[in-house]
């Protein structure tokens, strides 16, 4: 499966789980704009980014990658993130359909790879395990405003 493929399979996920939870969801058109989708409280909007995690088998954790990815026909351009390009991170692992919502604040504060560790045998979670399905964390955003 490519990524392009992952990355439309992650956002129809969390869109149907937005629209579950009663969150009004908009998509724009095109892939120009830094999120992935928004969703609409009384015309506030909160921006989301949907990230889709993949296993990484040898270190048994899944990850995703907290920068931007750019490819043209000769390289990939990697370039993070800044607190203008969307309110929040949503991640998601098809494998286990588990969702991450993370603040921008937390989530530019990656410097390239996010660790999700879905196992008990680890003695320590790393600091993402307390963003596992935070879906409260947006109808505070939305409130707050």
């Amino acid at each position: 499966m490519d990524t392009k493929l992952k990355a439309d399979i992650a956002e129809s996920a969390v869109t149907t789980e937005l629209l579950k939870r009663g969150f009004r969801v908009l998509r724009p058109v095109g892939d120009r704009l830094a999120y992935d989708l928004a969703v609409d409280h009384r015309g506030d909007l909160l921006r989301i980014q949907v990230k889709s995690a993949w296993y990484n088998a040898k270190a048994g954790y899944y990850a995703v990658d907290a920068r931007r990815t750019k490819t043209n026909r000769r390289r990939m351009l990697r370039q993070s993130y800044s607190a203008d390009d969307f309110d929040f991170a949503v991640i998601y692992i098809a494998d286990l359909r588990v969702f991450y919502v993370m603040p921008i604040s937390v989530f530019s504060g990656y410097e390239s790879t996010i660790t999700l560790v879905e196992t008990n045998k680890r003695q320590r979670k790393p600091k993402s395990a307390i963003y596992r399905e935070r879906w409260d964390l947006l109808s505070d955003g939305l409130f707050s405003r």
